[in-house]
């Protein structure tokens, strides 16, 4: 269907892309003080959150600050009506493990849907399938038992892992979909993949990394799954 080249290549990505552990620097804009002495507070954000909880995909490495998929995604929702606030929780170098220790902060912000991409970093480093669907189940469970709706963003693997390897690693996020009913994303390169011979400029020079518009199109993958947990207004 696709080159090995090429599935290598996106793969790669998916788990290297945690190699490097830069977070991205949050600007703070101006402020613009009142002319009166006395300031009239900020109104709250009371929009329901959106997780992005994963690794340096999800955090957007080696792209410009709001050009990750997060901050994409975040403009899209809004110019169709979707009344959410987008939270970035990527790591770089993420794995489930650290992911699950990171479970109590993200489900403080009551998050009303989870993005879950974590468990390529994993799969990389040759960790056994059962402790990464452990972990997943338990990141899933806790969201859900937190009220959120988890979208599971699945993995695969550069094919000289074996396919013994890869296809438990890969059946082990189609397993937790089914039997915690979430929406999975079979694969979240898969419109680079179907787009990468045509557009090579989705992807940054090492080869590792998407580019903003590489970005841009796993953001609208992740729309495309996310309207089936969302509500418009």
């Amino acid at each position: 269907m696709h080159s090995v080249c090429l599935v290598s290549l996106i793969v790669t990505l998916l788990v290297c892309a945690g190699c490097t552990n830069t977070p991205n620097r949050v600007e703070s804009e101006p402020v613009t003080r009142a002319a009166t002495p006395v300031e009239r507070p900020a109104t709250a954000d009371t929009r329901p959150i959106i997780v992005a909880f994963g690794d340096s995909i999800s955090e957007g490495l080696g792209v410009a600050t709001g050009k990750s998929f997060p901050d994409q995604l975040q403009q899209k929702l809004d110019t169709s009506g979707f009344s959410y606030r987008v939270v970035n929780l990527g790591v770089s170098g993420d794995t489930t493990t650290g992911g699950v220790g990171r479970l109590d902060y993200a489900i403080s912000m009551k998050p009303a849907v989870v993005i879950l991409e974590l468990g390529g970093n994993d799969g990389l480093r040759g960790i056994p399938v059962a402790s990464t669907k452990a972990n997943l189940e338990k990141m899933i469970g806790a969201f859900q038992k937190a009220g959120a709706s988890v979208v599971l963003a699945g993995m695969t693997l550069p094919p000289n892992y074996g396919p013994e390897y890869i296809q438990q690693f890969e059946a082990a996020y189609k397993d937790l979909a089914r039997k915690y009913k979430v929406t999975l994303i079979p694969f979240l390169m898969e419109d680079i993949l179907a787009q990468y011979k045509a557009k090579p400029g989705l992807m940054q020079s090492d080869g590792i990394h998407p580019t903003a518009e590489g970005h841009e199109i796993i953001a609208d993958t992740v729309m495309r799954y996310l309207q089936k947990v969302i509500k418009p207004g």
